[in-house]
């Protein structure tokens, strides 16, 4: 797993911190070398042996007799130097222990990744909704990257690419290269950080596809008129779902098992025509779809956004064009070669 924490130091405040505790170091060791040779008369050699051995508080004799001076110097060199060094093992201590070098040094990796990405997806939220949503995505190969507020949510992230952090801050959706994202799913606790999100989304990229989650009723105009492409209400599919269970329950098993992901058996995918496919300005009939892949043209999605449910054999394919097609996994690949 790929972990940011925002909250953790950045990377020039450790070395910075780092760089002081040994800078404050050198200079205690500085002041009681200095101190030693100037009111003692010592050499270099004895008095810098004998600042290390009083700051390392290692018990060892005096190189030379002190005088009361001497002495009163000994004891503001290890009130203020002790402190000093201690400080510098903890510092020291921390980051070796805790492993904060390699959680900045993780921290540069996934920045390096996140720099890589192109046509990716910003998942925000990993709930019980972004789960579900980030597992379906690693089953198709799309590349996106996790925000989640709360850390002790992403242990089981594992081979993820995760930031943890606040999705509705500006920054962060730019770090996370908002400007070359495909698409954008929220799926955060409340509407009003949804909301947010979306607000910042679409002022960062027009040009972004957002799909957002909407928990109360009234909430999915606001969400459309901040920005949101699509906008999914869990209680009112839930609710539906429900009650077509009841009603039919043969039509949502039929739902269920094409739509489940990795059914090797039957799959309903979208697919969309290209300019330079040899699909352009055929029909169904003259493509062999039905006939030669044993795939069901359920609907034709045209450029304008018309949907045509159940189209005829003599329905014409056009540029553009997005098939909802229904068949097997390895024919449907079939068929995404054709259409591309």
């Amino acid at each position: 797993m790929y972990l940011f924490n925002s909250r953790l130091s950045t990377f020039r405040e450790l070395r910075q911190r780092f760089f002081v505790a040994i800078g404050l170091v050198f200079l205690v060791a500085s002041f009681g070398t200095a101190g030693f040779m100037l009111l003692e008369g010592w050499n270099l050699t004895d008095a810098l042996y004998m600042t290390v051995i009083t700051l390392a508080s290692v018990g060892f004799k005096e190189v030379n007799d002190l005088s009361v001076i001497g002495r009163m110097f000994t004891i503001i060199l290890i009130i203020g130097g002790v402190g000093t060094v201690a400080y510098a093992l903890t510092t020291g201590a921390k980051i070796i222990l805790e492993g904060e070098l390699q959680e900045i040094y993780g921290r540069r990796r996934l920045e390096k990744k996140i720099r890589e990405l192109r046509d990716h997806y910003i998942v925000c939220g990993y709930g019980r909704m972004g789960k579900i949503i980030c597992r379906e995505l690693r089953e198709k190969n799309i590349k996106f990257v996790v925000i989640e507020k709360q850390p002790d949510i992403l242990r089981d992230s594992d081979d993820l690419l995760v930031f943890t952090g606040d999705a509705t801050n500006d920054e962060i959706l730019k770090e996370l290269g908002i400007e070359r994202a495909k698409g954008l799913v929220s799926v955060l606790p409340t509407d009003a950080e949804n909301l947010f999100v979306v607000l910042s989304a679409r002022g960062l990229n027009p040009k972004l596809f957002i799909v957002v989650r909407a928990g109360e009723e009234g909430s999915e105009r606001k969400l459309v008129r901040a920005g949101a492409d699509k906008v999914v209400s869990p209680y009112h599919i839930g609710g539906l779902r429900i009650a077509h269970t009841v009603l039919k329950p043969a039509v949502v098993d039929f739902i269920e098992f094409a739509t489940k992901s990795g059914n090797i058996d039957l799959q309903m995918e979208e697919i969309i025509i290209k300019e330079s496919s040899g699909l352009v300005g055929k029909s169904l009939d003259e493509c062999g779809i039905g006939r030669e892949l044993g795939i069901i043209i359920v609907a034709i999605k045209k450029p304008d956004g018309e949907m045509k449910f159940n189209p005829t054999f003599k329905s014409a394919i056009i540029a553009g064009d997005t098939l909802i097609a229904l068949g097997e996994s390895s024919k449907l690949k079939n068929l995404e070669l054709m259409a591309s």
